[in-house]
């Protein structure tokens, strides 16, 4: 396989780290420059516009694809939620599948939450990773009327706390989109929200539920990781 980094005259390092930075933290394009410029590399703001569009979705599937071959999904608790999006004035929906352990499965941006939208989020989600056996949903009946579709209307669950796993994970993509002053197009929306969510699952440990020296033995191993991504 032909290397992505090979028409590019920064290092693949300086690639991934400038990918990393705007993606995983809210920092703004210029601020990820002037970080960058501490560490003795000068780049332009729209040269990190430009790799992050160029690579994110690339380190994105390869994360996502390393995690589906080492997990299984099929007998998980589902948590499912949506979250409004502004575009241009629009009002636009995320819709978001976590996992019991708080791991973003799948995000689709639609500009409508109706019964058509959720049976094709459901089906997309179900495609890449099989059925689980419960799905925790809020009280809109789009999930209700898109389950009954797919006949998995007996896996649906509702209640009024069951799905604070879905609404919390909505946060860092909250405080990311703050940072980039909002999205202008729906396809923009898609490729960072997904890419976004790979790479947080990929640095994300739960760092108050492990001691101290097994969060640095998996942070360690996430970044190493992350710096043979596609190497």
């Amino acid at each position: 396989m032909k290397s992505p980094f090979r028409y590019f005259n920064s290092s693949p390092e300086v690639i991934r780290l400038t990918v990393r930075m705007y993606i995983r933290y809210p920092l703004s394009l210029r601020q990820v420059e002037d970080l960058l410029f501490e560490r003795g590399i000068d780049i332009c703001h729209e040269t990190v516009r430009f790799w992050w569009n160029r690579f994110g979705p690339i380190f994105a599937a390869e994360i996502r694809k390393r995690r589906i071959q080492h997990r299984f999904f099929s007998s998980w608790r589902w948590h499912l939620d949506e979250v409004f999006v502004r575009i241009n004035g629009e009002t636009h929906y995320l819709w978001r599948a976590v996992d019991h352990e708080g791991e973003v499965l799948e995000v689709f941006a639609t500009k409508r939450r109706d019964r058509k939208a959720a049976l094709k989020f459901l089906k997309r989600a179900m495609k890449r990773y099989g059925r689980p056996s419960s799905i925790v949903t809020d009280r809109l009946r789009s999930y209700g009327a898109a389950m009954k579709v797919i006949g998995n209307t007996a896996a649906q669950q509702c209640g009024r706390w069951l799905n604070n796993r879905a609404e919390n994970s909505h946060q860092p993509f909250r405080r990311r989109e703050g940072a980039m002053a909002r999205f202008r197009d729906v396809k923009t929306l898609q490729k960072f929200a997904s890419a976004h969510a790979s790479i947080h699952n990929h640095f994300n440990h739960d760092r108050h539920l492990t001691r101290r020296d097994t969060f640095k033995q998996n942070r360690s191993a996430a970044l190493a990781e992350w710096r043979q991504l596609a190497a």
